[in-house]
C-alpha cells in the first residue's frame, strides 16, 4: 500500500458541495476509525498509512503537508453536468501564474510541494457529480448515492490495484 493522503474540500454547509466530508467520514468507517465530527479536520490524527482530512478549500500552507505522501487524492463536488458522475482525472503539478491565494487548484499545491520537498505525490482528483448547493447539511439523494463507489475507488487507488472501477477505467 502507498503512503495516501485522501483530501475532501468544500463547504460541508451547502449540501452536495460538503461530499468530500461524506467520502472521508465512510472511508474513516471502512478502515477502522471514527468518523470527524462537524468541527474536526483530521489534521491531528496524521501518520498513518492512509490518512483523511477534511477542509474549506486548498491553501498554499497545505503543499508542506504533501510532502511524505506517495499519492494525494483530492475530493471535490462538481455542479452537475450529465456524464460521468464520478470522474477520476490524474493531476499534475503546475506552475501557478499569477500571485497566491487562498483558494488553489490541487495542481498547484504539488507543483509547491515540489519545491519545497524535491519531489511531489502522484496527484488524482476524484471529482463528483452534485446536484443540490443550497444551504444545508445533508447530500441530495443522487450525490450520496455516489460516496461508496468513490469510496472503493479511493481504496483501490491506496492499494494499487484496479478494483473500484470508476468511469475513468475501461472495462
Amino acid at each position: 500500500m502507498r503512503r495516501t493522503l485522501v483530501v475532501g474540500f468544500g463547504n460541508s454547509y451547502r449540501r452536495d458541495d460538503g461530499v468530500g466530508r461524506a467520502v472521508v467520514n465512510l472511508l474513516r468507517q471502512q478502515v477502522g476509525q471514527s468518523v470527524l465530527d462537524p468541527l474536526d479536520d483530521g489534521f491531528a490524527e496524521l501518520g498513518r498509512e492512509v490518512d483523511t482530512v477534511v477542509v474549506h478549500q486548498l491553501v498554499p500552507e497545505f503543499a508542506d503537508l504533501l510532502g511524505p505522501y506517495d499519492l494525494a487524492i483530492f475530493v471535490d463536488a462538481r455542479v452537475g453536468e450529465g456524464g460521468e458522475p464520478l470522474r477520476e482525472a490524474p493531476i499534475a503539478p503546475r506552475a501557478h501564474t499569477s500571485s497566491v491565494s487562498h483558494h488553489l487548484h490541487p495542481g498547484t499545491l504539488l507543483d509547491l510541494t515540489r519545491r519545497l520537498h524535491g519531489h511531489a505525490p502522484e496527484g488524482v482528483l476524484l471529482s463528483i457529480e452534485g446536484h443540490d448547493f443550497d444551504f444545508g447539511e445533508a447530500l441530495s439523494p443522487e450525490t450520496a448515492r455516489l460516496v461508496p463507489p468513490a469510496v472503493a475507488r479511493i481504496r483501490a487507488l491506496a492499494e494499487g490495484t484496479r478494483g473500484g472501477e470508476s468511469a475513468a477505467d475501461p472495462p
